[in-house]
């Protein structure tokens, strides 16, 4: 069985700093500067004049001119969800994210670990979530009271930061998120295990929460256009009318609404390393890629990282005007050379959309150690030359006999290029 821990609208709730704050007026949170002009998670208020997310911001003031935009805070989302998902890992559990607020893991391996049975994994999840929600700034992670639930069945929490979480569980990755959409905050939902059974069970549902999934997400409205509303709806339509008009997009779509899904592909834990430089007030160009190459020498001069090449890094910053902004970048090759990943960074800089209070650099993913790179004219005569033959003998067998020449001199007072010098196969 896949267990699914949902936190309902948690990018804005972090964003608007409070649970509190979604319940005081409709809101959503403000296209990222220099992207496309879409507003994300959008609060019940907002929903409830037809506000939703990837609505363009000049529709969504249209729909709702009471609606107040929040300034984006990817860099602190990203910080909430990974303290939620290392307490996931905590228990022994290997988790699959897409995006922050939605978490999935298989709990057959947790049940001999936490009393053989799913209700035991299910207790422990909650404990784990409780205790590392229970500082303030994760307080965000459940709905406010009063808001509207994404299913009839499902009720708003108004709990405490530790009772956030909805939990699904459900044989399959889908099936799980639309029992965790119909858990209560207090009580856990558990879908069936039987094929038939559990297509019965998705069945009612709405086709809107197909959206969950990016490889399906553009089929809903085009769906409800043609009338067809729920899940069961959707299962009903034949496989060869669905490849036709949506390709295969729609036949995941029909496997989703039976309860059909692809295996979960679990996260690989991984050491994360970051160092924060304070700027000081309004600083821009040269100063801040003086801050970006400390930032570069200081992570590489960490002693987790030495022998150790670095493969992705995430570059965030805290704007003067209060949000934040966070771009990812993975090299083209795994690297532990300053000047080459400043080379690659200094450019992202430019995207800055604010002045920066502080900017922070840290490692996503590491890659393979490092290599003993030695100079070749420090080494002695008869080992330069032993190493030279043997790259000219591999340089051979992967190119041909001419792969390798030497220059000879045959007439250097002619005035015609050609006749100065010659090639020759160069023998050791």
């Amino acid at each position: 069985m896949i267990v699914c821990a949902l936190f309902p609208r948690f990018e804005l709730a972090v964003a608007a700093g409070g649970r509190e704050a979604l319940a005081a007026a409709p809101l959503a949170p403000a296209p990222e500067i220099g992207r496309e002009q879409l507003v994300g998670e959008t609060s019940a208020a907002a929903e409830a004049h037809g506000v939703r997310a990837g609505l363009r911001l000049g529709e969504a003031l249209a729909r709702c001119p009471t609606l107040q935009l929040v300034t984006p805070d990817p860099a602190g989302v990203a910080d909430a969800w990974e303290t939620i998902v290392d307490a996931l890992e905590g228990i022994g559990a290997a988790v699959e994210t897409d995006r922050p607020g939605m978490a999935w893991f298989d709990e057959r391996g947790l049940r001999r670990l936490h009393g053989g049975s799913v209700e035991g994994v299910i207790t422990v999840t909650r404990r784990a979530l409780a205790k590392c929600l229970r500082e303030p700034r994760f307080a965000v992670a459940s709905d406010p009271p009063g808001a509207s639930a994404p299913h009839a069945g499902s009720a708003s929490s108004g709990l405490s930061a530790g009772a956030g979480a909805r939990i699904g569980v459900a044989p399959s990755r889908f099936a799980a998120l639309s029992a965790a959409h119909r858990a209560r905050a207090r009580r856990p939902e558990v879908a069936p295990e039987k094929p038939a059974s559990l297509a019965a069970y998705l069945a009612p549902l709405p086709v809107s929460l197909l959206t969950s999934r990016p490889e399906v997400a553009a089929l809903p409205e085009a769906l409800e256009r043609f009338g067809i509303a729920t899940l069961g709806e959707l299962a009903k339509l034949p496989r060869a009318a669905l490849a036709d008009r949506f390709g295969e997009p729609g036949l995941l779509a029909r496997d989703l609404a039976l309860g059909r899904d692809t295996p979960l592909r679990p996260r690989v834990p991984a050491e994360r390393l970051q160092e924060v430089l304070e700027l000081p007030e309004s600083a821009l160009g040269p100063q801040l890629e003086r801050a970006l190459g400390m930032l570069i020498d200081r992570v590489l001069a960490r002693p987790e990282r030495r022998g150790r090449t670095v493969r992705a890094v995430v570059l965030s910053a805290a704007l003067v005007g209060g949000g934040t902004w966070r771009t990812q970048l993975t090299f083209r090759e795994s690297l532990a050379d300053p000047r080459r990943m400043r080379l690659a960074l200094v450019g992202r800089l430019t995207e800055l959309p604010a002045p920066a209070d502080s900017l922070r650099l840290r490692v996503e993913a590491f890659g393979p150690p490092s290599g003993d790179q030695r100079s070749l004219l420090a080494e002695p005569a008869a080992i330069r030359r032993a190493r030279l033959r043997e790259a000219v003998r591999q340089t051979r067998a992967a190119a041909g006999p001419d792969a390798a020449l030497r220059i000879l001199a045959v007439d250097p007072d002619s005035r015609v290029p050609e006749r100065r010098l010659a090639l020759a196969p160069w023998e050791p």
